[in-house]
């Protein structure tokens, strides 16, 4: 049985996010999805329990795929949880490098290699950044999101809205 991880911060889940899980459900028997607050992306819009929800909402036609959350390195809760391959998506060529680099990092330190998938021409300009910027600003974005996260973003830049970070 082959298990991987699928980890980022997923603030909100979109699109991308989404087909990279599909395909990866495809591949592998088991695929983890593990979120995090990322200290170099500041404070997030929505907590983990809220990014956690929206992602078990947005997969729960795939059976073999399970949410995490954690607060250690990739690499430690890919020993922890006895995955094979850590996962990550490529959006544009600029995405390599870093993600290479970081690859290369996870494997010297921990052993654990990482397997990249190309995300879909239709998918590669979508990043959670900007849909949150769209949303904020007022913008649609249901077309880039699941629409148990395009209900959300509504929903927190509503006037009086949850929170607006």
């Amino acid at each position: 049985m082959t298990r991987v991880l699928y980890p980022g911060s997923f603030d909100p889940i979109h699109a991308g996010h989404l087909e990279l899980i599909e395909v990866a459900s495809r591949l592998f028997d088991e695929v983890v999805v593990a979120t995090i607050n990322n200290p170099q992306k500041g404070s997030g819009l929505f907590d983990l329990a809220d990014r956690q929800a929206m992602i078990q909402e947005s997969v729960a036609h795939l059976p073999n795929v399970t949410i995490t959350s954690f607060s250690s390195l990739v690499v430690d809760l890919a020993r922890e949880l006895e995955v094979d391959f850590i996962v990550k998506g490529l959006r544009a060529v600029s995405d390599f490098e870093s993600e290479l680099q970081q690859a290369q990092t996870n494997l010297a330190i921990a052993g654990v290699h990482t397997v990249f998938l190309p995300s879909a021409t239709t998918h590669s300009f979508v990043a959670s950044r900007l849909i949150r910027e769209v949303a904020r600003l007022g913008g649609d974005v249901t077309s880039m999101v699941p629409p148990s996260v395009a209900r959300r973003l509504a929903d927190r830049f509503a006037p009086g809205g949850t929170r607006e970070r």
